[in-house]
């Protein structure tokens, strides 16, 4: 009955199917994604409806599920010139969005899923959680999409906005809390500054970042295990 936890797996379905085996992981196991599922890979939706099938997965909310709820029920709407009239203009930003950030990608496999996929993909989409606090093996975790923007000392985690903690970057160089490590995604371990190792699972005062870029060449796919701290990585992106 091991955790783990993976972030920003991006539509590299093949990566994670790589990583499962990597992990061994079990049905009595829990494994938590981090957001940023969707986008920028190449098979955004099929790796999404893998996790709907698994009942051990709990997904948390990243910055492109966020953009992706704010579109999809939009292009579940016939196209038609009453349709496209109607279009408000905060509808397109966010479709402009969401396409500058990698979405085409999960729009094209949306459109091509019938009806009834179609909503059950949203309904899914629109249970993930916010933020998880657990326990494991007497030790505390926070797991986060990004961080906790504008954090400050003794501020409750239902304080924070939405931005705050999907959006805002984690500061590495802050201790948020002495007893509770905090792990995120969001942010590529690549582009941490003063990272000795970027690219893999980077973990400084209480901090642990687990984005690994695996979209981008040379990225990789990793989990931690919370219970024993082992990491596990994918083969390198080849591009």
């Amino acid at each position: 009955m091991a955790t783990y936890v993976v972030s920003d797996i991006h539509g590299e379905y093949d990566m994670f199917l790589e990583l499962l085996d990597k992990i061994g992981l079990k049905e009595t196991d829990t494994l938590y994604v981090l957001g940023d599922i969707l986008d920028r890979g190449p098979h955004p939706l099929r790796l999404l409806r893998k996790l709907m099938e698994m009942p051990n997965v709990v997904c948390l909310v990243g910055n492109h599920e966020l953009m992706a709820l704010e579109c999809l029920e939009f292009l579940c709407k016939e196209i038609t010139e009453e349709s496209i009239d109607r279009i408000d203009s905060a509808t397109i930003e966010n479709l402009l969005s969401w396409q500058g950030n990698g979405g085409t990608i999960t729009m094209d496999e949306f459109h091509r899923l019938d009806k009834e996929t179609r909503e059950d993909i949203i309904e899914f989409l629109g249970e993930f959680l916010i933020y998880e606090e657990l326990t494991v093996n007497g030790r505390d975790f926070l797991l986060v999409h990004a961080g906790l923007g504008n954090y400050s000392p003794g501020k409750e985690m239902d304080e924070y906005s939405l931005k705050e903690l999907v959006w805002d970057r984690a500061d590495y160089e802050t201790q948020y809390f002495d007893d509770v490590y905090v792990v995120t995604g969001h942010t590529p371990t690549q582009f941490i500054q003063g990272n000795p190792k970027p690219g893999y699972i980077y973990r400084k005062n209480n901090h642990i970042a687990i984005d690994c870029q695996c979209y981008a060449p040379g990225g990789r796919l990793a989990a931690i295990c919370l219970d024993t701290g082992e990491e596990f990585y994918t083969s390198a992106n080849g591009g």
